[in-house]
């Protein structure tokens, strides 16, 4: 679930960063300034790419701790894992200009500690509640004699992406924030050179995910608390770079790569899988094709393209409408209701409920094949990413979700360029309307109840209400979109050669 308290308590987080303490401030790059509550929008967006540590010399752990965000380490030299203690080495033979010599002189030089940064590698890190639970990586600059340390079990010739996948991670939306979408910000400039480590490892996320992850790295992820060997890599990155929801910010990125650089790369993880599936579905057709036997050939031929043309997707068919489903809170009621008026207006409806277990191509290649999704307000509108730029994309928002279904889905959905329209339904439309009075502030002020916390907006707005679609007033919605599809498709038709 989506969490809504993010900014709520920003002051009390600004001043914690404000106190937060480093074990070792000579060679931390972190910036000294924290994040303020006047502007704190763009603190989301901070240029770590181009910021303190873009450039780090080797033998020393660069800290950027000036992100609202994350916090993100970068290290250059001899890296090596230690399990056991959750640590990270750089390994100097060498001091470094005498900046940490002890009053002791000499004396321990040989295994003395230079630098020692802490970091939980998570992209959430104003909220306390969660990085509590995320594991903490000790990074440990040491100047040693190399003929005394444990040598290296596997030796990496390229760099290593730390990062945890604990936290939120079961939730879709979380999956792709904090997740799926930094992990590309961090490390798409690799170009695949790059070995992903990963705290909290879990083998369905690696299932679910992999054909993304093959996409950003030519090596298989390690288990960074599964694995007990010795990794060397020459270099690392520790926490993963997130700009904002759901988004990428080409000024931030390398080659100007945006949030369409991204949704072209989910393209290409997924077609070779959604070909398989083609032909697939193709071979069962065919199958029962010849297990009927009593088609007279110039028949079969026939039927033999309509096959072809069933299974493959057609853009000359009519608009394609998906809506994304839902059971329990926040379904719409009168979804039957919808669908039928969807069809009269002119669209191919489908109806799409994906679970947890739905595989991820299956529901690309749905809405990747869409040219309009409608869903109501909840973790499911991430795969709002898997439409086409130029798409159209219909939220609806129930009572007491408008800032979050605007800040988490509408505007990162205009990024994309996708045609995004807001739904707001009114208190008649929400199942809340038969059990308050109807000058309660629950319909009459939702923001008032949900300037209350995370809890109330919770129990009442997302857990305790439905959604009966007022089709009169939802059909003027569906009219936009359904001329939007039209008179984009006509333009597609007058610009292809002839």
């Amino acid at each position: 679930m989506v969490h809504y308290h993010r900014y709520h308590q920003l002051r009390k987080v600004a001043e914690s960063i404000k106190d937060e303490e480093s074990q070792n401030p000579v060679l931390d790059c972190s910036s000294s300034d924290s994040p303020g509550t006047e502007n704190y929008d763009n603190q989301d967006g901070v240029d770590v790419n181009a910021s303190t540590c873009s450039s780090v010399s080797s033998g020393t752990i660069c800290c950027d701790r000036s992100g609202y965000r994350s916090d993100i380490c970068v290290m250059k030299g001899d890296i090596r894992t230690q399990t056991a203690s959750s640590s990270i080495f750089l390994y100097n033979s060498r001091s470094l200009n005498n900046v940490s010599r002890t009053v002791e002189g000499k004396k321990g030089e040989e295994n003395q500690i230079l630098q020692h940064e802490k970091i939980r590698p998570y992209t959430r890190k104003w909220e306390t509640s969660v990085m509590d639970t995320i594991d903490e990586l000790n990074l440990i600059s040491k100047k040693v004699n190399l003929g005394n340390v444990h040598g290296c079990d596997v030796q990496h010739d390229v760099p290593a992406v730390f990062f945890s996948n604990g936290g939120y991670t079961g939730n879709v939306y979380h999956e792709f924030n904090d997740g799926i979408v930094p992990l590309y910000i961090t490390s798409q400039h690799f170009k695949k050179k790059v070995v992903f480590v990963i705290l909290e490892y879990h083998n369905w996320w690696i299932m679910k995910y992999g054909d993304i992850l093959s996409h950003l790295s030519d090596f298989p992820a390690i288990n960074f608390r599964g694995d007990n060997r010795t990794h060397c890599f020459p270099e690392a990155i520790v926490g993963l770079r997130i700009h904002d929801e759901l988004t990428v910010d080409s000024s931030l990125m390398e080659g100007n790569k945006s949030i369409v650089d991204f949704r072209n790369l989910l393209d290409k993880a997924y077609w070779p899988r959604i070909k398989g599936l083609i032909q697939d579905e193709e071979k069962k057709a065919q199958g029962k094709l010849r297990e009927q036997n009593t088609l007279s050939p110039s028949s079969e031929a026939s039927q033999q393209k309509y096959i072809k043309q069933g299974v493959q997707e057609n853009p000359l068919k009519r608009p394609k409408l998906v809506i994304l489903s839902r059971s329990g809170s926040r379904a719409i009621t009168n979804e039957n209701l919808l669908v039928k008026m969807a069809e009269e207006i002119g669209f191919k409806v489908e109806v799409l409920k994906p679970d947890r277990t739905t595989e991820m191509a299956k529901i690309y290649r749905v809405l990747n094949a869409s040219d309009v999704m409608i869903g109501v307000h909840g973790a499911a509108m991430t795969h709002f990413l898997f439409l086409r730029p130029g798409s159209v994309f219909i939220q609806v928002v129930p009572l007491g979700t408008t800032w979050a279904a605007e800040t988490y889905y509408g505007e990162p959905a205009k990024k994309l360029g996708l045609k995004y329209i807001g739904y707001e339904i009114q208190p008649r439309e929400s199942s809340l309307y038969e059990r308050y009075d109807r000058n309660d502030p629950v319909l009459r002020d939702p923001s008032s109840i949900t300037k209350k916390g995370w809890e109330y907006t919770k129990k009442i707005y997302l857990d305790s209400q439905n959604v009966i679609l007022d089709l009169r007033r939802f059909r003027k919605r569906l009219h936009r979109a359904y001329e939007h599809t039209l008179s984009k498709s006509s333009l597609n038709l007058q610009h292809q050669p002839q």
